[in-house]
């Protein structure tokens, strides 16, 4: 079952190659890799992006946020996370509807 807080907006790819070609192969698979960032929990989403740029060698970091809309400061977070031995236990990751308002929110309430 999903609730209201476990639904997450699936962010739409700000690269050129998408902005032009919408229907391309590079497009549908950044529309792929969002729909998964979107339904993973933040530690996973980190751990996931933060690989999926370093499998992609340099300019990876700037290029998976621009595909996913993170921070780069939360995707190197997850590459250096992954390069810890042995990693963390994966406690930590905040419940449905804690972390800091949404801006659409917060202005809706003023």
């Amino acid at each position: 079952m999903i609730t209201e807080h476990s639904r997450r907006v699936v962010h739409v790819c700000a690269c050129t190659s998408c902005q032009r070609h919408p229907h391309s192969s590079d497009a549908r698979e950044h529309r792929r890799i969002n729909r998964l960032v979107a339904a993973a929990d933040e530690r996973t989403r980190r751990l996931l992006v933060g690989f999926l740029a370093h499998q992609h060698g340099r300019g990876g970091l700037a290029l998976f946020s621009r595909i996913t809309g993170l921070d780069p400061d939360t995707i190197a977070r997850g590459q250096r996370e992954l390069q810890r031995s042995p990693p963390k236990p994966a406690h930590g990751i905040r419940r449905p509807g804690a972390g800091r308002p949404r801006a659409e929110k917060k202005v809706r309430e003023s």
